[in-house]
């Protein structure tokens, strides 16, 4: 980050490509669009070497980039005031996202099929939530964030990260007891 603070593009284009994939996530979690999500993950860069004068050091670099990535998102969605919570899951990005989640060993069809399974109703379980509550969800979980950070990354009091993440389990709990899926099966699976 200091080479990129100094003006080395060469820099900042490694800082890219090692914060691309979560920047990308976060954005396609809010979105529920690849394509969109790729190119608001890039605006969310251009903004993020536009404004290189304003990364604090004391801070983490992620959390700063995910601010950015959140914050362009935002402005995106109440530009086009799009709709981020399908009625239904189905079709070809659920597909991909559902095999991106299955483990890459050798597995047994069954567990396998098992897997497929768990994670298709987690995924739609996930769509299911309100946009704010999958948000911290995916920050929390996927990308392994702090409370603070998440606090930091939306501008929420910490409070209020905490009583999303809460409620957000619970619905999630709830959704998927309601589909056949038992906390102890859940947790085998894991």
């Amino acid at each position: 980050m200091q080479r990129a603070l100094a003006g080395s593009e060469r820099a900042f284009h490694d800082l890219v490509v090692r914060y691309q994939r979560p920047v990308f996530t976060v954005i396609l979690r809010m979105v529920r669009d690849p394509l969109l999500a790729e190119d608001l993950a890039q605006e969310s860069f251009i903004k993020a070497f536009r404004a290189l004068s304003t990364f604090d050091p004391e801070r983490k670099l992620s959390s700063w980039l995910f601010k950015i990535a959140h914050n362009t998102t935002l402005d995106h969605l109440r530009r086009r005031n799009l709709e981020t919570v399908p009625l239904e899951p189905g079709g070809d990005q659920d597909s991909d996202r559902q095999s991106s989640w299955q483990d890459t060993d050798a597995l047994s069809p069954e567990r396998s099929a098992e897997m497929s399974d768990l994670a298709e109703a987690i995924e739609g379980a996930l769509g299911q939530l309100r946009p704010e509550y999958r948000e911290v969800v995916t920050l929390r979980y996927q990308e392994g964030l702090a409370y603070q950070e998440i606090a930091e990354i939306l501008d929420l009091p910490m409070g209020t990260v905490k009583t999303h993440i809460h409620r957000a389990r619970r619905q999630l709990a709830d959704i998927l007891t309601a589909g056949g899926w038992s906390p102890e099966a859940v947790a085998a699976q894991a």
